[in-house]
């Protein structure tokens, strides 16, 4: 799949990456279409997503699996009244229905706003007046849904509630009963434009309120160096990305990048994170690639590893906070495994990596994605030289066009906007030597 919108996926070295890698932007490009249905119609019966929770529950789901699942939730959201450009919350942890709801509202042209399970009532009421979201989806247990009812009064653009078992409280649509039921699903025409906003993130600053941080529908392509390169995948992996759907990590580790690539994505849906039960699932199911930031790695080095048998894992990533060296040297010393840094931000994929054709420098973050001009700034606009620090910035092409996977905007803030990209830049805020 990766080759329709690359030339090469694969490199010998970091001159050989920066020459020769480059992504090729269809027009109309719509994830849900070009990738995951695109699969099914090709190699129906290949496996998609390995799903294991902690009672003991497992499913496995193919390509075709997947598309006739979102087909129906597209078919079943769009009789709400949910459509293109509608704003859609989701709060379904790591619930398969995140997956079929992500999917099916790329294919009506919605908007999907994925929000983690600790919102408060008061943080529900903020995102649905700020962005005007039309309906949520949510797991149904009783730590999410009483924090849902009780924003209602108070968000009067959410006119549809849809509720994912076992609780389908009154005013609620049934997400099982929904599918079960929906009939035949058709792309709609006009087709989605790339520059359609695809998927919303609200994150939080150091001040102020948390800013939305809108994707178009190109953004998927961006994290082909996230799946096939940084995380080293191809078609017989099983992916681990240690992440809740509800942050921005998701999406680099748990859907695009890894399908794009082919790889099955691994789900394990957990009430407390135990570092044994991480291992255990790595040993019973055979998991290849991993990855986790810098705190479960701690975790995990505390566990005798070498009760667990951990010989599938070939390849393990690492980002969202600065490694500690020791914790590198003693991942090292117990799996023989290097681990890969990388960085970026909720505005962006993948910018900064350690790629596998590399040598890891611990506590280093790695060398530029070439997908993005990344430079370091001083205050004053010039370029920082080495040993001096400088801010993080992506220089934006001159044509007024962004690089693939880079923001769209900060919703509805356009003077946020431009402030992040004075100057021709897009400035991360995050400083580096």
């Amino acid at each position: 799949m990766i080759e329709r919108f690359t030339k090469r996926s694969r490199f010998t070295s970091q001159q050989d990456f920066i020459d020769n890698f480059s992504i090729d932007i269809p027009d109309h490009f719509n994830f849900a279409y070009d990738v995951v249905d695109a699969w099914a119609a090709e190699q129906p019966d290949k496996r998609a997503l390995l799903w294991i929770d902690d009672k003991g529950h497992e499913r496995s789901y193919t390509f075709a699996e997947i598309k006739d699942l979102t087909d129906r939730t597209a078919s079943f959201f769009s009789s709400l009244g949910i459509g293109r450009g509608d704003m859609v919350m989701l709060i379904l942890r790591r619930r398969v229905e995140f997956w079929l709801s992500i999917i099916a509202l790329h294919k009506i042209g919605a908007v999907a706003i994925p929000a983690t399970h600790l919102l408060t009532a008061g943080d529900i009421v903020y995102r649905c007046n700020a962005a005007t979201i039309k309906a949520i989806v949510c797991v149904g247990d009783s730590n999410v849904l009483p924090h849902v009812e009780a924003a209602m009064p108070d968000s009067p653009s959410v006119d549809t509630l849809i509720s994912v078992g076992p609780e389908v409280p009154e005013g609620f649509h049934s997400f099982a009963d929904g599918i079960a039921s929906a009939g035949e699903w058709k792309r709609p025409e006009p087709k989605n434009d790339n520059s359609d906003t695809m998927l919303m993130y609200f994150t939080s600053g150091t001040t102020g309120e948390p800013k939305m941080v809108a994707h178009d529908f190109t953004y998927p392509l961006g994290h082909i160096a996230t799946g096939s390169l940084w995380h080293d995948l191809g078609p017989d992996d099983l992916h681990l990305t240690i992440a809740d759907t509800g942050w921005g990590k998701a999406v680099w580790g748990k859907l695009y990048g890894q399908w794009i690539a082919g790889a099955t994505v691994f789900v394990y849906e957990h009430e407390k994170f135990t570092p044994a039960d991480m291992l255990r699932m790595i040993e019973r199911h055979r998991i290849t690639t991993l990855c986790a930031p810098p705190t479960i790695f701690r975790f995990l080095i505390r566990e005798n590893m070498s009760d667990y048998d951990l010989s599938s894992l070939r390849h393990c990533t690492i980002a969202g906070e600065a490694l500690n060296p020791a914790v590198f040297d003693a991942f090292l010393k117990q799996t023989g495994i290097k681990l890969m840094e990388g960085f970026g931000q909720t505005e962006t994929t993948l910018t900064i990596a350690t790629m596998p054709w590399l040598e890891p420098r611990p506590g280093a973050m790695g060398v530029p994605n070439p997908c993005y001009d990344v430079r370091l700034l001083l205050p004053d606009g010039t370029p920082a030289e080495d040993g001096e620090q400088g801010e993080i910035v992506v220089k934006l092409p001159e044509d007024g066009s962004r690089p693939a996977g880079l923001f769209k905007e900060y919703y509805r803030d356009p003077e946020l906007t431009a402030y992040a990209t004075r100057g021709g830049y897009y400035h991360t805020g995050d400083l580096a030597w």
